[in-house]
Formats: structure tokens, C-alpha cells, sequence
């Protein structure tokens, strides 16, 4: 039987302030989501800076850095590009990134339910 893909809601959009992120646990993994504004969009990464060895990135600061919308880890304030994960000083470095959307006013995070 092939995996299953199910939405799941995390929180109300009105919990997330406008640039700035929070974390969710998702099936034993914390992710971080990003509401960005002014685009009024959603972006989610792993919570676990792999440099600083923390669970930290949803603390971190959005910006946008050539074009492309990052976060900055708050510990040794490496950039993590918001749509591919990967750091911006050190290509060989990358972070998860996870399907994330808006319903009803609802952020909802996209699980893949593997087969048993």
C-alpha cells in the first residue's frame, strides 16, 4: 500500500507574528514554520541548526539576503535559505525543509505517513 499524505493542523495563523517563526512537533520531529510578510506565505524547515547542534531555528531572525527570503540561526547566526534549506555559508550544509500551508486561517504541516 502506497504512503499516505495527510494534513495536519498546527495552529491558527494569528499565533505566528508577521516574520517570525515557531516550533511544532511533527511526528517526533520539530520543525520550524515561518509566516512571511508581506507575501502573506508559509515556509518550514527543521528546528535543528546542525552547526550549533540546537534546536534553535525557529528563534532565529528572517530576512532576505540576494533575493532569497533565510533564517538566521540565533546561536552562531549562520543564514539557512528558507525554500531549499541549505546554508549560505557553507554549501555543503542543509537543513530539511517540509510542506506547509494556510486553511481556514488554520497553518497546516503536510505528514507523510510511511507503511507499516
Amino acid at each position: 500500500m502506497p504512503s499516505e499524505n495527510l494534513w495536519t493542523d498546527i495552529c491558527d495563523i494569528q499565533d505566528i507574528p508577521p516574520n517570525t517563526g515557531v516550533c511544532a512537533q511533527l511526528n517526533n520531529q520539530q520543525i520550524a514554520i515561518f509566516y512571511l510578510h508581506p507575501e502573506k506565505k508559509l515556509k518550514s524547515i527543521d528546528n535543528f541548526d546542525p552547526i550549533a547542534k540546537a534546536s534553535v531555528l525557529s528563534r532565529g531572525i528572517v530576512a532576505e539576503i540576494d533575493g532569497k527570503r533565510v533564517v538566521a540561526s540565533p546561536l552562531y547566526k549562520q543564514h539557512f535559505c528558507l525554500d531549499s534549506g541549505r546554508c549560505l555559508q557553507d554549501d555543503e550544509i542543509q537543513v530539511a525543509t517540509y510542506q506547509v500551508r494556510m486553511k481556514d486561517n488554520k497553518v497546516q504541516a503536510l505528514v507523510i505517513e510511511e507503511e507499516q
